[in-house]
């Protein structure tokens, strides 16, 4: 199936959203805008919804085991190109994409180092 690389998602709010730090907010907003969320069925969604809670915690005190259970999930969704290969979804036409199409997704890593960082 190939999703148009531009599609307009109608992507429900993250409920509770207000009460997790920004880098679970964005994570989110970059799933929402992400090609294959217009794909995304009600039981997606709720998937999202029910990891964003491990999501914050990541963020809060990271672990191997969190990041096994996020990866995991969003592999489900097509995360990566592979995911999306295995899936078999092709996002909008077969051109490569540049690296000016990556421009909106958030450096969340700066973020990560400075939190492992503190909890040393």
């Amino acid at each position: 199936m190939t999703v148009p690389a531009g599609a307009e998602v109608d992507a429900p709010p993250l409920p509770g959203a207000d009460g997790y730090l920004e880098q679970t907010r964005t994570w989110y907003e970059t799933w929402c805008r992400a090609p294959q969320a217009a794909l995304f069925t009600p039981t997606d969604w709720q998937r999202l919804h029910m990891l964003a809670p491990l999501v914050e915690e990541y963020w809060q005190k990271p672990s191997p085991k969190l990041m096994a259970e996020i990866r995991i999930s969003e592999s489900l969704l097509g995360a990566t190109h592979v995911d999306r290969m295995r899936g078999r979804i092709k996002l909008g036409d077969d051109k490569p994409r540049s690296a000016a199409q990556g421009k909106g997704v958030a450096d969340l890593s700066a973020a990560r180092r400075k939190r492992m960082t503190d909890a040393s």
